[in-house]
């Protein structure tokens, strides 16, 4: 099973095993991650907002435009800012390390 690596906005690392095709943030919520998605992925809020490592960011797909859009609103935009939601596990993404920004703006409460 692939592995990933969860940093907290306190510098906390917790490694992770998932099965290939889950989603970030369904990564997180199976093992207790604090990673909101208040839309639960379905790319309607930048709650599941992650900061990618640079050693992992080219190896993900090209963002959509509806992804990026979304990212717009969150808070602590970053050059690797990715959705949860839309990064899926895979093989080649075995080791993938993320951080979490130090606060969410959850849109959908206003």
């Amino acid at each position: 099973m692939p592995k990933m690596t969860f940093i907290d906005s306190e510098g906390k690392r917790t490694d992770v095993e998932a099965a290939e095709g889950m989603s970030v943030l369904d990564i997180a919520h199976k093992n207790g991650i604090d990673l909101e998605g208040a839309c639960e992925g379905s790319l309607a809020c930048s709650t599941c907002h992650v900061i990618v490592d640079d050693a992992w960011f080219d190896k993900l797909g090209e963002s959509t435009e509806e992804e990026e859009d979304m990212l717009d609103l969150a808070f602590g935009l970053t050059h690797t800012s990715r959705l949860g939601c839309q990064i899926k596990l895979t093989a080649e993404l075995d080791g993938l390390v993320v951080t979490l920004p130090a606060a969410t703006r959850n849109m959908m409460l206003d």
